[in-house]
């Protein structure tokens, strides 16, 4: 959020955006109370609904108010306007010691006076039971007056419980002004910033004061010598200094500073924090000692004895941070030139870039995936409102980037050697460079259910919610069947294939015929080139191998089971490894992955797929929500009655894996399911009477379109699917025509057609645009003339309205890629979706005598939750109603364990 000059919260008028940081934005504002300028810091909007956020905010109020000292910022107030929360402290002038230090080293009598007022600053702090915990030149600000320690952010009271080991880290980039950008406090968590974190807290533990006197020792340095104390090219090789070097001496990098000076920065910088200089108040006696000549004959000061650097210390090697394991164990055997200590397995959290979020895994499928050597993590993911993208991030460096030409991404996964992408976008299998280039299509009209690669340049795939295992050559080609459903146990799907060692053999998860996920789904090893397989073990989820151990989902705990690749048998029992793995129940997948060489990436929790029912205005601005966030699917499409009262939509059953209608009273609320049997409904649309609507229904028997009474009086078929594994997508009902997309599944790859049916059951199904092409999301306008779809003739998705019925005129509407068209109540307007998740609006001229599209505007960006179909237009045109993932899942991260089979031989 980017506050305008003018902005009031409460009494404090904005001026000048000042800086931003982690927990956010600074700005210069005037108190109008007073007539004075302040500093006021604000949470982002985007942050500002979080509980643990918030409370992290408050707490930063308790303990910068709880502060009186002069070399510390005053706290003038605090309040919260509408939804947002801020801080009012004193504006101070001057610049940052960061700014100062890059102009070079200080003068020895600068370095003693400044240090001995931050360390004063840190004694009162300390005193009072708070920790800094992110002490850097960015947050001391030199003033007339001296030096004021800024930016408690951070803090955190000292006697505060939920400490704990090394269970979870977030990690920063090694350099953040004037704070961190997003990592969060949490158990066991790094928090800081890497040049001048302890070693205690790489390690994840609870910083206590001696940490501030670590970092305290490392700004000394900087002060005195121009230089930091530890660095790195990246940050494994950054936290190996930390852990396993020393600085060069303060005497040898810059002579002119007394000895005593070296003396008290190395007992500051001692690897243990028990043989460390244990207070602030030492270090700010000895500074003034020093500063008064005590030092002149080079004798330390009284009291404090050499610190040498703990053996111990350097050899306590743990990693820290989600930057590759093998490249910091490499880089501490260089530095410590002895063989890398045990490394306890440490679990890691990944975040994305600020401003992006991961794709919305209960619509996204399997959107992670890592290289085979552990040093690439790829993932879907979106910037702001815009569309999923893959995303590729090493390991071994900070940051992420998004590959061009990657929209609508989803299922990425890597070539043996690293160096290249398979995903799913779109309906077609794609494959790109890591390092970004052309994006190749390898196989279209295809769906995504998982996809590996081997050695051989084989590539199988599910491209399709039923079917079996497909193949192809990397470079493209034809696609064949890899494995074979079987019929007489009433299999429907093969999916999630994923290669073993050997490049022959692979696993699939087999689903058969029943309720959604199916009935004892089983994974099997297949063969290529063969239609032999053999049954490893009943569970529904997607099962890969790694380190000679299976990976899978049971419930929501990742498991590891060994299991000899050679001989394709279990060898032991399955052992929890995450026992908050995230797991989609109706498409029976988790979202993991993981390389050769002991490293897992995993999301967690959320595991019930949710999302929320909100009205957007045309600004796109939030309306209000509507009822509590719940599951709807894929084929979510909030769908307005008629009379603008009640909405129907899908919303998932996980303990079956199908889906329920549900009617939704758009004023309090209040949901009712309207299907009672155990069919799965992934979609539903009013019909004009709004006394009824027609329905999706698939059962193991077949499928279908249904209508269903919402009053309970009765339920009648109108169309039914030749294809018993078919589904019947329904689109938009006038007088008594209703349009279908009808979705074969025994014809893998077919086009999908729009056809239309008498409600009245009379005459049977008829085309109405049927090509070569994909049609599909047909909607009649409001008085039945035009009937606006959406086809892929040109390449791409786009948006045309023909006249109805057919034969008649055909207009393409839109120009640069469009999708999912809706029609105002009264027919002036034609709304659909852009590449880029704009909400486009074109004027239309109902009375004119042929279609007529005038001036388009695009209103706003909306991401929804991801799939086809996800808003509808409120009867005045003045209103959207879009379904929107909650802002608590938009927060989540990726689990990255490092060296978990060490901690498997262990057990």
């Amino acid at each position: 959020m980017t506050l305008a000059s003018g902005t009031r919260l409460g009494p404090y008028e904005i001026v000048s955006p000042l800086g931003a940081g982690g927990m956010g934005e600074v700005y210069r504002a005037r108190d109008t109370r007073l007539g004075r300028d302040v500093a006021g810091k604000v949470l982002p909007e985007h942050l500002s609904s979080a509980p643990d956020l918030r409370a992290r905010f408050e707490r930063e109020a308790r303990a910068v108010s709880s502060l009186n000292h002069p070399h510390i910022c005053t706290l003038h107030d605090v309040g919260r306007e509408g939804e947002t929360d801020f801080l009012v402290m004193e504006l101070v002038e001057g610049e940052t010691l960061a700014d100062r230090l890059a102009r070079g080293a200080l003068p020895t009598s600068e370095v003693l006076r400044l240090g001995a007022q931050i360390a004063d600053a840190l004694d009162r702090a300390h005193r009072a039971g708070i920790v800094h915990r992110d002490l850097k030149p960015g947050n001391v600000m030199l003033t007339k007056s001296g030096a004021k320690l800024m930016d408690f952010g951070l803090a955190r009271g000292a006697g505060i419980p939920g400490t704990g080991g090394a269970s979870g880290v977030t990690m920063a980039a090694p350099s953040q002004s004037p704070t961190m950008s997003r990592p969060l406090t949490a158990e066991g968590r790094i928090v800081g910033t890497f040049q001048y974190m302890a070693p205690e807290q790489l390690e994840g533990k609870e910083a206590d004061e001696r940490t501030d006197l670590w970092a305290l020792g490392c700004v000394l340095y900087e002060m005195a010598t121009g230089k930091r104390a530890f660095e790195g090219k990246s940050q494994a090789t950054l936290i190996a200094s930390i852990i396993g070097s020393e600085p060069a001496p303060i005497s040898q990098v810059a002579p002119m500073n007394p000895p005593a000076l070296d003396r008290l920065v190395q007992a500051c910088l001692a690897k243990e924090s028990t043989e460390r200089i244990q207070s602030a108040h030492d270090v700010k006696l000895q500074l003034s000692w020093i500063s008064e000549g005590g030092s002149q004959a080079g004798a330390p000061a009284p009291g404090l004895a050499p610190a040498a650097p703990s053996r111990r210390g350097r050899e306590r090697l743990a990693w820290g941070v989600a930057v590759a394991a093998v490249v910091l164990a490499a880089a501490a055997i260089l530095v410590l030139n002895r063989p890398a200590p045990k490394i306890p397995a440490v679990r890691a959290s990944l975040q994305p870039p600020a401003g992006v979020f991961f794709s919305s895994t209960t619509q996204t499928p399997l959107p992670l995936a890592i290289s085979q050597d552990g040093t690439i993590v790829a993932f879907c993911a979106r910037d702001g409102e815009g569309p999923d993208r893959l995303w590729v991030r090493s390991l071994g460096e900070d940051g992420a980037h998004p590959l061009a030409g990657t929209e609508d991404a989803e299922g990425p996964f890597f070539s043996p050697d690293g160096r290249s992408l398979g995903f799913f976008a779109s309906g077609k299998l794609k494959r790109v460079d890591v390092a970004g280039g052309p994006v190749i299509v390898l196989a279209e009209r295809v769906d995504s259910r998982g996809a590996t690669w081997n050695r051989d340049g084989v590539i199988l795939f599910t491209g399709d919610s039923f079917g079996p295992v497909s193949r192809i050559a990397a470079d493209g080609g034809g696609v064949t069947a890899a494995t074979a459903l079987d019929s007489t146990l009433g299999e429907t799907t093969h999916r999630y294939p994923h290669f073993l060692p050997d490049g022959r053999h692979f696993l699939y998860l087999a689903r058969r015929a029943g309720a959604g996920a199916g009935e004892n789904p089983t994974i099997y090893a297949g063969t290529l080139g063969s239609n032999e397989r053999r049954p490893l073990l009943e569970v529904a989820s997607n099962v890969i191998y790694a380190s000679g151990y299976l990976l899978y989902i049971r419930g929501t705990v990742l498991v590891a089971q060994p299991f000899d690749a050679g001989s394709l048998k279990a060898t032991g029992p399955a052992v929890p490894l995450v026992d908050d793995a995230r797991m989609d129940k109706r498409f029976s997948r988790g979202v993991f992955a993981a390389s050769t060489n002991g490293v897992i990436v995993c999301m967690t929790a959320n595991s019930e797929a949710r999302s929320q029912l909100r009205w957007l205005d045309r600004a796109g601005r939030p309306a209000g929500d509507v009822g509590e966030p719940a599951g709807y699917t894929y084929g979510g499409t909030p769908n307005i009655s008629p009379d603008g009262l009640t909405a129907v939509l899908p919303i998932a059953n996980p303990d079956r894996g199908t889906s329920d209608i549900w009617l939704v009273d758009l004023a309090s609320g209040r949901r009712r399911k309207l299907t009672v049997d155990t069919n799965d409904h992934p979609a539903a649309r009013w019909l004009p009477d709004g006394k009824s609507v027609v329905a999706t229904s698939n059962h193991k028997d077949g499928g279908g379109l249904d209508v269903i009474s919402i009053d309970g009086t009765g339920t009648r078929t109108i169309v039914t699917m030749s294809d018993a594994n078919g589904f019947a997508w329904p689109s938009s009902a006038w007088g008594d025509r209703f349009l279908y997309t009808p979705q074969p599944r025994t014809t893998p790859g077919a086009n999908t057609d729009v056809l239309v049916v008498s409600l009245s059951g009379n005459g049977g199904s008829e085309p109405f645009i049927a090509t070569k092409a994909n049609e599909a999301l047909a909607q009649f306008s409001p008085h039945g003339r035009w009937v606006a779809y959406q086809s892929d003739e040109t390449g791409r998705p786009e948006v045309f309205v023909a006249a109805f019925p057919q034969p008649g005129g055909r207009w393409q509407v839109s120009q640069g890629g469009g999708s999912e068209p809706r029609w105002s109540r009264d027919g002036r307007e034609l709304f659909f979706i852009d590449p880029e998740n704009n909400l486009v609006a074109v004027e239309v001229d109902p009375t004119a005598a042929g279609f007529q599209a005038g001036a388009s505007r695009t209103l706003f960006q909306v991401h929804g939750a991801g799939g086809e179909r996800r808003y509808d237009v409120a009867p005045g045109g003045d209103r959207f109603l879009v379904t929107v993932p909650p802002e608590a899942d938009l927060a989540s991260s990726v689990t990255l364990i490092t060296d978990w089979t060490r901690k498997m031989r262990e057990r």
